[in-house]
Formats: C-alpha cells, sequence, structure tokens
C-alpha cells in the first residue's frame, strides 16, 4: 500500500510547528516564573531587615488578648525562623500583584479580543479584594477568634502560644480569606465560560445565604454575632459577582450572535 509524499511532509510540519509552540510556551512560561520569583525574593530581601518588627505587627491581634501579652518558643531556631518565615509570606503577599500580573500576561495571547478588554478591570478587582479579604481576617477575624481562644480556657491553664503554631494559622487563615474574596471574580470567569447565567445565580440566593451561615458556623467560634460577621460579607461578595457578572458578560451574547464578516 502506497503513501503520499506531500501527505507525510504535511504531517510532519504540523508536528513541527506543534513542538515549536509547546516550546515556546515552556520558554514562556519559564520566564514568567523567573519574574516572579524575583519579584518575591526581592521584596523579602528589602523586608528582612524589619523581620521582627512584622512579627510584633502580626501578632498583635492575640497579644493583646494574652495575660502579659507573652507568647512561648518551644524550638531553640523558633525565635529566628519564625520571623524569617512570616517576613517570606508577607513578601508574598506585597508582591501578589506582581504575579497576577504575570499570570495574566501568560494566559493574555490566547484570549479573545472583547475578554482582552476587560481583563485589567478583572485583574485589578481581583488584586483589591485579595487584600481585602486580608485586611478582613487580620482585623475582624482575627480579635474575634484570638478573644474567643483566650475566654474559653479553663481555669489553671495559662495561655501562651508557640509562635510557629502562631505563624502557621494566621498565616492559613490569611491566604484563605484572601482566596475567598476572590468569589466575585470566579463568579464572573464562570458566567464567562457559560457554565451558568446571571439569572441562575440570582435564583440561588437562598441557598448561597444559608451556606454562607453555614460557612460562618464552621469558621468562626459558636456565637451569633462572630458567624454574621463573617456569613454578611460572602453574601455580600456573592451578591457583588453577580453585578460583576452583568456588566463584564453584557456584551457576550450581542457579540456571540454577530455574523461573521
Amino acid at each position: 500500500m502506497s503513501t503520499d509524499p506531500n501527505q507525510d511532509t504535511a504531517n510532519d510540519a504540523e508536528e513541527s510547528m506543534l513542538e515549536g509552540t509547546l516550546l515556546s510556551h515552556l520558554v514562556e512560561l519559564r520566564t514568567r516564573l523567573l519574574k516572579i520569583s524575583a519579584a518575591v525574593v526581592g521584596v523579602f530581601i528589602c523586608l528582612l531587615p524589619f523581620a521582627s518588627t512584622i512579627f510584633e505587627i502580626a501578632s498583635a491581634p492575640l497579644r493583646a488578648v494574652l495575660p502579659g501579652a507573652q507568647m512561648i518558643a518551644t524550638a531553640p531556631a523558633s525565635p529566628l525562623i519564625a520571623p524569617f518565615k512570616l517576613t517570606f509570606y508577607v513578601a508574598l503577599f506585597v508582591a501578589m500583584p506582581i504575579v497576577l500580573y504575570q499570570v495574566w500576561a501568560f494566559v493574555a495571547p490566547g484570549l479573545y479580543r472583547k475578554e482582552k478588554r476587560f481583563a485589567v478591570p478583572l485583574l485589578a478587582s481581583s488584586i483589591l479584594l485579595f487584600y481585602a479579604g486580608i485586611a478582613f481576617a487580620f482585623y475582624v477575624v482575627f480579635p474575634l477568634v484570638f478573644g474567643f481562644f483566650t475566654q474559653i480556657a479553663p481555669e489553671g491553664v495559662e495561655v501562651q502560644p508557640d509562635i510557629s503554631e502562631f505563624l502557621s494559622f494566621i498565616t492559613t487563615i490569611i491566604f484563605a480569606f484572601g482566596i475567598a474574596f476572590e468569589v466575585p471574580i470566579a463568579t464572573v470567569l464562570i458566567v464567562w465560560t457559560g457554565l451558568t447565567t446571571t439569572e441562575k445565580l440570582g435564583k440561588a440566593r437562598p441557598y448561597v445565604f444559608l451556606g454562607a451561615f453555614v460557612m460562618g458556623m464552621f469558621l468562626t467560634p459558636p456565637d451569633v454575632i462572630s458567624q454574621t460577621v463573617l456569613a454578611v460579607p460572602v453574601y455580600l461578595l456573592y451578591e457583588l459577582g453577580i453585578i460583576m457578572s452583568r456588566v463584564f458578560a453584557i456584551r457576550e451574547p450581542e457579540e456571540s450572535t454577530k455574523p461573521a464578516d
């Protein structure tokens, strides 16, 4: 059985083009990752002389409710390692605009023109919401949680948290709330991809409202005030996501039905 030489040549050319495209994407990805790493390391080096001050600021909500305002270090290297690690996490949070921009720059060539128009507002919104989540965790959640933990300590038990355990706890909470506040952006992307519509999101309001309080019940001390403080922002973020979806996706039906030139 004979084969067509022209067809074989075309297939080889297509495979070479695909390999070249994949290689260029890998090179681009490596470049973006190097820029992200350089940004985080650069900010970390700048913040390193202030490591002790950063730890004092981060631990202020806990020390404010501790008897004697003192924490402990159970490992010999903890007084050095804990502030060092915290400074790295702070550097990562400070460099987050650069991180998100590099991610956007990597995926931008694959977006349609109408999607690129909304990429910059969405990028700016995601950065602001991320920092809003961090601020909410630090100024609202931490005082509530730390105050509750110290108040429920049994009689005769002196609350003196270890600085390493404290660091692990606060970084987890801060990162979780930073991501949780991205709900509006996630909502826009879900509508953008066509998985749902703003009308369906609006009909799901009662379930989201109930789910927000269930989430608050699991993430906060067992009192109505704390649960409400967390549940209300989560629900408001969902409403903000619906509004943003209507703004950013409003042109999608019109352009999708527009006849091709």
